[in-house]
Formats: structure tokens, sequence, C-alpha cells
């Protein structure tokens, strides 16, 4: 932002405190006035032609813009990536607690992890890990869709799923 002498152009759009255009004028012109009123000349607009710039209280401009930003700021949501731990041998009160868990993560917008780690023999059998994944989509299904398909990295099967509904076929 440019303020009262830092301003370059040599025709301003002025607009009043009040909001009020005063039109084109001179830069000299419109700084004689704002100074006329105890306010600073701010440009607001430089890309326009002529450049637009409002006569008012650079302290009062600069904490409203910042409140705004803040409020703008306060509003995003960061989407973040939630991991939920499973074993292939899970016990199914055990497996219920996890998907609710999990559920309650997608509804609130937030990717989730499924992770099923495979310890010792448990490598022998990694059909259970791919029954168990199919488990989980299928308790997820009216509240995620797959981000990523199962696949095994060494002893770890992952999958991500994001919120949304899945598309039917």
């Amino acid at each position: 932002m440019r303020v009262n002498h830092e301003i370059r152009a040599r025709e301003l759009r002025v607009i009043s405190a009040t909001g009020e255009q005063l039109g084109v004028m001179p830069l000299a012109q419109a700084l004689a006035q704002a100074e006329e009123q105890g306010l600073d000349l701010i440009e607001i607009v430089p890309t326009a032609a002529p450049p637009v710039a409002k006569i008012m209280d650079y302290g009062k401009f600069r904490y409203d813009q910042t409140k705004r930003e803040k409020e703008n700021k306060k509003a995003q949501h960061q989407v973040k990536v939630k991991e939920v731990k499973l074993s292939p041998n899970i016990s199914e009160h055990d497996l219920d607690v996890k998907l609710r868990q999990a559920h309650e993560f997608l509804e609130k917008g937030n990717k989730v992890k499924i992770t099923i780690m495979f310890r010792g023999r448990e490598m022998m059998h990694p059909e259970l890990g791919k029954r168990l994944i199919e488990k989980v989509n299928a308790a997820l299904e009216e509240v995620a869709a797959i981000e990523m398909p199962a696949k095994m990295f060494g002893r770890i099967l992952n999958m991500v799923l994001a919120p949304g509904v899945k598309k039917k076929k």
C-alpha cells in the first residue's frame, strides 16, 4: 500500500472518507484535501486507470485489513490426514471402535489413512489384511471415497480415504 507522498501516479480517482466519489484529480490536490481533513491519502487500487485512492486514517485502515485477514483465516479449514492403525487379527469390538473414530474424522472433513501392520508370522496371511480393508471400505462407503487404494509397503498395508460420497457405477 502506498500512502500520501509514496503515491507515484499523477492523477487519481479519489474517494472521500464517507465513501463519496470526488472524481479524478491531480495528486497534489488530493493530498491537499486529505491534509485539510487531517487524514491520509491511501492508494487502494494501483492497477486501475487512473489509480483509485481513498482519504482515510491509515492506522484504522491497517487495523481493519488485519481484522479481515484473521476472519478469513478462521473460516478456512485445514484438511489433515488422520491415521487409524489396525492389526489383521483385530477383534470385532476393537474394529467397531476404530471405524467409529474414522467415521468422525471423515465427517469433520479430514482424510483418513487406514494402516494395517503385519507382525511376525502374520505376513504369511496377507489375505486377512485384504479382507479387513474390504470390511472397512464397506463400513465407511457412505461417508468416504477411496483416494489411494490399498497397497502393501513392506509389512504395512495402507489405504487413504477422503471425505465425500463414493460414486456408484
